[in-house]
């Protein structure tokens, strides 16, 4: 799942994969943003740990689920 987190201030975007779903990802920072939580944290499928401080979160974006293809196109 690709996650583009937009940083306040910054003409830059945090881009990652992560082995998490859509609805995982959604959960997580809404319960940050709501709990007042300072620090938002996830995982990337590489299995780093990514830090985000929550009051310079300008905006989340959450890819598409995609199913993988199997099989070879024409």
């Amino acid at each position: 799942m690709e996650i583009r987190i937009g940083i306040r201030e910054n003409a830059r975007d945090l881009s990652f994969e992560s082995p998490l779903g859509a609805k995982e990802i959604q959960e997580q920072v809404t319960k940050a943003l709501n709990e007042k939580v300072t620090v938002l944290s996830l995982q990337d499928d590489k299995g780093r740990t990514i830090l985000v401080p929550v009051a310079s979160i300008a905006y989340v974006e959450i890819g598409v689920e995609d199913k993988r293809r199997v099989g070879f196109l024409a």
